[in-house]
């Protein structure tokens, strides 16, 4: 199989990378974002996770991923899909506005970058956390880590995360 590549962006402030599918890794999962594509959302920052962004989209594969190539250590450039049912989005501790897109829905699949080191994916309510890594930034992690930083700092409001073919 030929390499595929996506690009990964943060429409607002302009910076966007590139990254590799791990398809021989996590085949399932890399066929059900590529089939997908672009998809993306409002950008969210971890509370949790450490040095996370990610956006919260509706369910686009015919079946869920099962748990292929699975990490709770996220290294940076690691592209990351979670699935969560409504209830585990819903408590107040994690900060989503009450008009928040993704609210209301049975289920939610998280698309998440990781772009800095010492990430642990546990979560207070609900213990371990992991994610399938189905993707590796292999161009422009420093420009986006930058970025990320920023969000961090100055706010996500108003910015996006989008994942699009290369």
């Amino acid at each position: 199989m030929t390499d595929r590549f996506i690009e990964v962006s943060l429409d607002k402030r302009g910076v966007s990378c590139t990254a590799k599918l791990l398809d021989d890794r996590a085949p399932l999962t890399c066929n059900a974002v590529w089939d997908a594509l672009p998809l993306g959302g409002d950008v969210y920052h971890a509370k949790y996770a450490r040095n996370e962004i990610y956006a919260l989209v509706p369910p686009f594969a015919p079946q869920e991923p099962p748990l292929e190539n699975p990490t709770i250590t996220p290294i940076p450039g690691d592209l990351c899909y979670f699935t969560f049912s409504d209830t585990q989005l819903a408590t107040k501790s994690y900060g989503y506005e009450h008009d928040a897109k993704h609210q209301g829905r049975a289920t939610v699949v998280d698309l998440a970058l990781f772009y800095e080191r010492n990430n642990l994916l546990i979560n207070g309510d609900a213990g371990w956390v992991p994610g399938i890594v189905w993707g590796t930034i292999v161009d422009g992690l420093d420009r986006m880590a930058d970025a990320c930083q920023d969000l961090w700092r100055a706010g996500a409001l108003g910015e996006t995360l989008n994942f699009r073919r290369a």
